[in-house]
């Protein structure tokens, strides 16, 4: 269950990112157990979006998996309620395939991934982890019949490919990530969603009061994303409002251009012309010259329905 808020940041993040893939579960409860999975992902046959878009997030995500995010590096009994959670949900899916006369096949169970922000060498041989060479340096993997992997985001390479979790890590790993999302193009829409995740966090942070060093090093970094979301708040309502200035003062000249042609417009036909979308009242401004009485206004308005 949520509990800090990095454990709402995680979630709504790794929710915003992966829901164009499939289905995100936040908080799913394991079957028969009073544990929680932080985040359940089952993909989707035809995403939206190609997964490479979120590089390693992405490749995770192209097959179904539990997710669990870890503010501190975990303990060895962390983990192991982890791979424990993952045993009853792989369990669960074998049951349901049984009772509807199907097979499951060991790459339709779930992946679990740890995400740490480090990871010891006491914790990795613990669980005699191993890297592969098809995936990349700091991604831990555990015996294959585990299906689990335990992903160090320190160790992880400073690339797009892994901005996402690096995102998840901490200190200036985090911080790293935070600087790449705020040079996005400001169109970006990711951007937009992930400054106000970070906002978020950081009004989160502002309600405990007392912190660490290190989160104050993380505020210090919210805070220039922040200063980003007020200020790209503030510039899309001024261009909103004059936007809407320009639409009020042309509505307002048609207006009164149509009351010297055709006369005092009655009150259901000046409604109709206020619900005009700006799109159509450039055409009206041009037609209004043909006009010679209101029954012609009339008309046009009907045409238009």
């Amino acid at each position: 269950m949520t509990r800090t808020p990095f454990d709402t940041f995680t979630k709504q993040i790794l929710e915003e990112l992966l829901t164009p893939f499939g289905t995100v579960e936040i908080s799913q409860e394991v079957p028969g157990e009073s544990r929680f999975i932080d985040i359940r992902f089952m993909p989707t046959t035809q995403p939206s979006t190609d997964p490479a878009t979120l590089g390693l997030l992405g490749r995770m995500a192209t097959h179904p998996c539990l997710i669990e995010p870890f503010r501190n590096p975990p303990s060895r009994t962390e983990v192991r309620n982890c791979l424990l959670k993952l045993f009853l949900v792989q369990a669960d899916v074998q049951r349901q395939a049984r009772r509807e006369d199907d097979r499951t096949l060991e790459a339709e169970l779930p992946q679990l991934w740890i995400l740490s922000p480090s990871a010891s060498d006491v914790l990795l041989n613990g669980f005699a982890t191993q890297q592969q060479d098809t995936w990349l340096p700091g991604i831990h993997f555990m015996g294959e019949c585990f299906k689990t992997a335990i992903i160090a985001i320190n160790q992880l390479p400073c690339n797009d490919e892994t901005r996402w979790l690096r995102l998840l890590g901490k200190g200036r790993t985090q911080q790293q990530a935070i600087a790449e999302v705020l040079a996005f193009p400001a169109h970006d829409p990711r951007r937009a969603s992930v400054l106000q995740l970070l906002v978020n966090w950081k009004i989160s942070l502002n309600v405990i009061g007392e912190l660490e060093q290190e989160e104050q090093d993380l505020m210090a970094a919210l805070s220039q994303a922040y200063l980003e979301w007020e200020q790209q708040t503030e510039q899309r309502g001024i261009e909103q409002g004059i936007e809407q200035g320009i639409e009020r003062g042309e509505r307002s000249l048609i207006l009164r251009q149509l009351t010297r042609q055709v006369g005092e417009l009655p009150e259901p036909v000046r409604s109709q012309i206020e619900a005009l979308s700006i799109i159509s009242l450039e055409p009206l401004g041009e037609a209004l010259l043909e006009f010679s009485s209101l029954s012609d206004l009339e008309a046009w308005l009907i045409e238009q329905r």
